[in-house]
């Protein structure tokens, strides 16, 4: 209870531009199924509810005094697995090439609305795991740690939206998960277009991320 009241008291500016934001996407996404009479972005809702988990995961830990460091491990694993889902609604994109020509500028809205909160709590997200690592490394450590995760993400990206692998598989289907990974890592002569992907996608969730970092300093 003190943790929830700690979260609602230290972050309620952030929390209530962000329950705003995705109350406004949830609208739009209302508005365009009463309008085309079609459920097809009603999956965005649940990308973005998994988008919410690793902030909660997050912000949970940062407000904890002390934490067990072979839980807090634990935290971070489940965390990571996570993350990608947050920068993932911004490939959703790709499925406005299917919508119809009279509503094409409410679905991009729609869209955009979901991917730009997705993008909003992975930066918040990765912003607080930087505070909790920060109790255990040095701040150069932690820049480190941070631009693998940039990069790990926009490879977890691939894997979910090429491939099709989701967060849970890590337990449900490892072996067929893992096969791949180190199919790709052996053999990356055959997947240059997953290795491109990566390193460009890494970059853009690289820039985004420190451009918001040096906006939120005074």
């Amino acid at each position: 209870m003190n943790t929830i009241q700690a979260f609602i008291f230290n972050r309620f500016k952030i929390l209530s531009l962000l329950s705003t934001s995705i109350a406004l996407s949830i609208v739009l996404l209302m508005i365009r199924m009463k309008l085309t009479h079609s459920f097809f972005y009603i999956f965005l809702v649940w990308n973005l509810f998994l988008a919410v988990i690793p902030f909660a995961i997050s912000t949970y830990l940062v407000n904890k005094s002390k934490i067990n460091k072979l839980l807090l491990v634990l935290w971070f694993g489940a965390w990571l697995a996570f993350l990608p889902n947050a920068p993932y609604i911004v490939t959703d994109l790709l499925h406005i090439k299917i919508s119809p020509d009279r509503f094409l500028w409410l679905d991009v809205l729609v869209v955009s609305s979901f991917a730009l909160n997705g993008l909003l709590l992975f930066v918040l997200s990765l912003v607080d795991m930087e505070v909790i690592l920060g109790q255990y490394f040095k701040p150069k450590q932690v820049n480190m740690i941070s631009i693998i995760i940039l990069f790990l993400n926009g490879f977890g990206v691939y894997l979910g939206r090429f491939l099709r692998y989701n967060s849970w598989e890590i337990i449900q289907n490892p072996l067929s998960l893992f096969a791949d990974i180190f199919h790709m890592l052996l053999h990356p002569g055959q997947h240059l277009e997953a290795w491109l992907f990566t390193f460009l996608f890494g970059i853009f969730l690289s820039i985004g991320f420190w451009m918001f970092k040096t906006l939120q300093q005074p």
